[in-house]
């Protein structure tokens, strides 16, 4: 299918691994120009070089918790190339885990920082450009724990009911100026993120990293109807079709790429 997109800028946030770069993979071959946005400044390199081979790619550094620095890659975005049609936000982390009542402000801070406020950040910083060209895709990423949160991740889970709620505001709030916006919430997927809570899972049980994911399944995500880890891939071919042309009567839509891991009808 031609998504309709060739030429487009797309600026993807946490675009140098896990379900961001899946997703560059995919709006590469559709000839989509490429910033990809995040911290580290040898992975975002690394897979702008790789992405280059099929089309125009670049690395732009910023941590999304400073104003400062997301205004600087908007600013470096548009000097190199004019406009931007497509916003992914894939960036985010864990955060702080464990009783509610060990958590400190700090915890809830720092989580809410990356995984809520730099969402509203860079929408602050690209939907001009979309308004201005009346097209554009903005896509966030949410999660199965916005509406079926878990009591020992309650920072995750309310940052992420927090994009929801965002997503359908600003849906509301620009759709008529041609920018679409949506979400896709996936659950539990096989990406950085995830490793390294299975890695920490395995040191403390004492097991394999295998043992510790099985066990997850087990007794953590037993909803997931499918009974196993979520691919980039799945994720990211949901995010690609909502960046295309094909997608032009979507807007405010929750779209769960979860395994079947909400045990609900509901959002």
């Amino acid at each position: 299918m031609d998504f309709g997109i060739k030429d487009k800028v797309a600026v993807i946030t946490g675009g140098g691994s896990g379900i961001g770069k899946a997703t560059a993979d995919l709006l590469a071959a559709e000839g989509v120009k490429l910033a990809l946005l995040g911290r580290t400044e040898a992975k975002l390199q690394k897979a702008a070089e790789e992405l280059s081979k099929q089309t125009e790619a670049i690395a732009v550094v910023a941590d999304m918790t400073k104003v400062e620095e997301v205004e600087a890659a908007k600013q470096k975005i548009l000097d190199h190339y004019g406009t931007v049609d497509i916003l992914v936000n894939s960036a985010g982390i864990t955060g702080a885990t464990g009783d509610f009542l060990g958590l400190t402000e700090e915890d809830w801070y720092d989580t809410l920082e990356i995984n809520f406020f730099g969402v509203v950040r860079v929408c602050k910083a690209f939907i001009p450009s979309m308004r201005k060209t009346g097209w554009g895709r903005v896509i966030l990423l949410g999660s199965e724990d916005a509406v079926n949160p878990y009591i020992d991740d309650m920072p995750y889970c309310a940052a992420k009911a927090g994009v929801l709620n965002l997503a359908k505001n600003l849906s509301k709030a620009y759709s008529k100026d041609g920018v679409l916006v949506n979400t896709v919430s996936p659950a539990y997927v096989e990406s950085p993120m995830t490793n390294a809570m299975m890695e920490i899972r395995s040191e403390e049980r004492g097991i394999s990293f295998e043992k510790a994911v099985e066990t997850f399944l087990e007794e953590e995500r037993p909803h997931i109807e499918l009974g196993r880890r979520g691919k980039v891939e799945e994720v990211a071919a949901v995010i690609a079709f909502l960046c295309s042309q094909q997608s032009s009567y979507v807007v405010g839509s929750n779209y769960r790429v979860d395994g079947g891991s909400v045990a609900t009808v509901g959002t």
